[in-house]
């Protein structure tokens, strides 16, 4: 039986990081374990491989893998090559025919046509020990309609190509070298009241007795892309009690606008600028799903939530914490590390308009 060209997030056998990439395959290891994660499928690594197979690319892509990163005009040219032609070649008819399936099906499950869906980079390599690319691949919002998510999936497979990642070489990871492989994550996107980023440790001085959790109004890209100052909340990871509240004044938030039909900044009503944008008891919620979700991972988490307008929470990414968590363990101290927002920058990715009017970010 031949390896599928998709899988969702809630297959028990199949969904696992070799076919969804580190990033979809965390999130479904996240699903099958009972965690409360939006539904999706991934556009498998077979898929992209089965592309680069009838589209004759595997030595060119090869090829632009082996550039010199020092000479960065040479980068650039292999890079706009290999985007050209993974953008010009044919999609496979059976890859096709899947994806169109699967997002059918989605949009069964979500009960509307055309139902909004995230469509993000999932690479294989993202998992190799010593890689990180995080802010490297891509990662597009409230993307409509079959033929718009057969297009993206098409533009994250690019990813694979783009200037930083072929100039990448991070210490250890020799597998890079080969086929790295892109699974390409499909998702229903959530309609957020608040959304943002939470610490199962304070990311200022790496105290593993605090939840740290950051939120605004809307899209939580406001957040990982420090286009707004959110609202910051320090929580003891056993009592619970919200030890610290930080409430900034958030003038704009990252929404969808159907004027435009494109995820951008919007101004946020007056009256709403300098409330919490979460109430207390969904403070102590997240937290307590934070520390849920640390113990069953067994290690400190970074992990993106949002809760929509129902009040329902919806954990949307979940990765290791890597800078307090590799470094020796020592005492807490005062004043140790940097600020909240320079641990952010070194996770997550800017997020910035699209040519299609897409966010696009990293995470």
């Amino acid at each position: 039986m031949s390896e599928p060209h998709v899988v969702w997030l809630d297959d028990p056998e199949l969904a696992s990081a070799e076919v969804l990439g580190g990033k979809f395959g965390s999130l479904a290891e996240m699903t099958r374990s009972g965690f409360a994660v939006p539904p999706g499928f991934g556009v498998t690594t077979t898929a992209y491989r089965r592309f680069m197979e009838s589209s004759r690319l595997g030595d060119q892509a090869a090829e632009a893998r082996s550039v010199d990163p020092d000479e960065l005009a040479a980068v650039e040219a292999a890079s706009a090559r290999m985007t050209a032609a993974v953008e010009a070649a044919p999609m496979p008819s059976d890859v096709e025919a899947a994806v169109r399936a699967a997002y059918a099906r989605l949009e069964q499950t979500a009960g509307v046509a055309d139902a909004p869906v995230a469509v993000r980079s999932s690479g294989v390599a993202e998992d190799l020990g010593g890689a990180s690319f995080a802010g490297q691949y891509q990662t597009f919002l409230w993307v409509q309609g079959a033929d718009e998510v057969l297009r993206h999936v098409r533009r994250c497979w690019t990813g694979l190509f783009s200037a930083p990642v072929l100039t990448y070489r991070p210490a250890g990871a020799e597998a890079l070298a080969s086929e790295p492989g892109m699974a390409v994550g499909v998702q229903q996107m959530v309609l957020p009241r608040a959304a943002g980023v939470m610490f199962t440790l304070d990311p200022i001085n790496g105290d593993r007795s605090k939840v740290v959790i950051e939120g605004a109004w809307g899209l939580g890209e406001a957040v990982v892309g420090g286009e707004v100052t959110p609202d910051r909340y320090r929580v003891d990871k056993v009592t619970f009690e919200i030890l610290g509240r930080e409430i900034s004044s958030k003038d704009v938030e990252c929404r969808f606008d159907p004027a435009t039909r494109t995820v951008r900044m919007v101004p946020v009503p007056q009256e709403r600028r300098t409330v919490s944008c979460l109430e207390d008891a969904h403070v102590v919620e997240l937290a307590t799903l934070a520390r849920r979700i640390e113990r069953h991972r067994g290690a400190p988490m970074d992990i993106e939530w949002a809760v929509d307008e129902g009040g329902r929470v919806h954990v949307l990414q979940v990765r290791p914490e890597t800078v307090w968590s590799r470094r020796r363990k020592e005492p807490v101290a005062r004043g140790a590390g940097g600020g909240v927002e320079r641990v952010l920058a070194k996770f997550m990715a800017g997020v910035a308009k699209g040519p299609t009017g897409d966010q696009e970010g990293s995470r």
